[in-house]
């Protein structure tokens, strides 16, 4: 049975992703794959280290839920974000049949799971991705506010 208790413990792993992220000047992302059995991958944005703009916490944890389980179709996972998926992460989620995704805050420019556009419950797609929104909200919120001000602060002093 899904509990707030359960999300919240996933959450959290998300969370120390996220901050994980941070540290490394990356935006604040994190996520993590998760079955019975626990988590089963973990990650966070990768952009600038990796030099690739599909480096997004999602798309990565993604690839390492498919390594661990030796498999792509993921029915059995429930994804903890951070931050509400873009169109990218949502149509991978989508296409990896992922079972379930939580998020944190939304993202109204971006998001793909029901602030800027759905993609994870369009009834045109071929799978539909279970969702539940605003598990530890302020917390991942918060994250984004406080990196995006201290990069316009430190792209303020030059």
């Amino acid at each position: 049975m899904i509990t707030l208790q359960f999300d919240l413990l996933y959450m959290t792993a998300a969370l120390e992703q996220a901050r994980l992220a941070a540290a490394k000047g990356e935006v604040p992302v994190g996520a993590v794959a998760v079955t019975g059995d626990g988590i089963i991958a973990r990650a966070h944005n990768r952009i600038e280290l990796n030099r690739d703009a599909a480096a997004h916490a999602e798309m990565l944890v993604l690839r390492e839920a498919c390594r661990v389980l030796d498999r792509w179709r993921l029915i059995d996972v429930t994804l903890f974000v951070t931050v509400e998926p873009c169109p990218m992460c949502a149509m991978a989620l989508v296409l990896h049949r992922v079972a379930r995704v939580v998020f944190g805050a939304s993202e109204p420019r971006t998001g793909a799971a029901g602030s800027f556009t759905n993609l994870l419950t369009n009834p045109a797609m071929n799978h539909a991705v279970d969702v539940t929104a605003g598990v530890c909200r302020e917390e991942a919120s918060e994250l984004m506010k406080i990196f995006f001000r201290n990069r316009r602060e430190a792209d303020s002093r030059f």
